[in-house]
């Protein structure tokens, strides 16, 4: 008999985002199972897949509440199949296979021999928070982050807005080692789960130079992120939605000259998000997208601008 079994049904990346966390309706059952979501088909970027691992075989009521998760997939059969007497936290993670953006290579502990040499490796376990490294967004932060480091772009405090695994906030900190590091949250469990991988890739927590400082939170609205403000790099991989909304708090955290990196839009709405930022007097600094998701580089404007224009306002 099987000792395990996999639920599949397809879902949309908004709803996919949405399962990161911890989930009250699956609190409610004997063991919940452990749902991992993956992007379905490159060529359209809002077809992802949602898997979900029960340790025993799911009821139809089991079945019900993983439909009432994915709206989008009322009218879909699941596809249940056992996992014979395989551990499915393995299984879960075959076919995440390691990925190289500049210089970082981010794989899962299943690769972990595989980063010897290696000049920059992350590991980031399949599972609990949405950020493996595995979808075009991600990738384009990374690989924004390189480009920045490239330049010659040094930053001394940043933050990584809706941090999820963590994965942001670490290669940040790998470029940058002597900064003053934040990653914040909405959502509790994956600030527990940054923190787990913070201690798989020796990232030291705390508020001194070097150190991660985690933080659950609602977009800038918590005493610690003010406090720490200004940034002079923001990371913000979220939605265009919650990014637009965000763009006044995020432009006032941002020390003049201060850089934000924009991802988790589609090409369509990168003239929206970046127009918001535009109002709050930034500028884009760099666009590139990677299968239809642009990653936007923005950066304040110079504190002598604002203050020539606030002296001819006042005149």
């Amino acid at each position: 008999m099987a000792d395990s079994w996999k639920v599949t049904l397809p879902c949309t990346r908004a709803e996919a985002e949405s399962l990161a966390g911890d989930l009250p309706a699956l609190a409610m059952l004997d063991s919940p199972p452990v749902l991992m979501t993956s992007e379905a088909d490159a060529d359209r970027p809002d077809h992802w897949r949602l898997d979900a691992y029960f340790e025993a075989r799911p009821t139809e009521a089991d079945l019900t509440l993983l439909r009432q998760l994915v709206p989008s997939a009322a009218g879909a059969d699941p596809l249940v199949a056992p996992l014979a007497d395989e551990d499915w936290v393995t299984v879960s993670q075959q076919g995440m296979e390691p990925i190289r953006a500049g210089r970082f290579f981010v794989h899962t502990p299943e690769h972990r021999h595989e980063a010897a040499g290696e000049r920059a490796p992350l590991e980031i376990g399949a599972g609990r928070a949405f950020g493996t490294g595995h979808h075009e967004t991600t990738t384009g932060c990374l690989l924004a982050l390189e480009r920045l480091r490239t330049s010659g772009a040094s930053f001394a405090n940043l933050l990584d807005l809706g941090t999820g695994s963590g994965l942001l906030a670490f290669a940040a900190l790998r470029l940058w080692r002597a900064a003053r590091a934040a990653a914040s949250d909405i959502d509790p469990i994956a600030i527990e789960v940054a923190a787990e991988n913070a201690a798989a890739n020796g990232i030291a927590l705390g508020r001194a130079r070097g150190r991660l400082e985690l933080v659950v939170a609602t977009g800038l609205d918590h005493p610690r992120l003010k406090a720490r403000a200004p940034y002079d790099l923001i990371i913000a991989n979220i939605l265009a939605g919650p990014l637009i909304e965000l763009a006044p708090s995020i432009a006032a955290a941002l020390a003049p000259g201060g850089r934000v990196i924009l991802a988790g839009l589609l090409d369509h709405q990168a003239d929206k998000v970046a127009a918001a930022y535009r109002c709050e007097r930034m500028m884009l600094e760099a666009s590139r997208s990677l299968g239809g998701w642009p990653t936007l580089v923005m950066r304040k404007r110079a504190a002598r601008s604002w203050q020539t224009f606030s002296r001819k306002s006042k005149s």
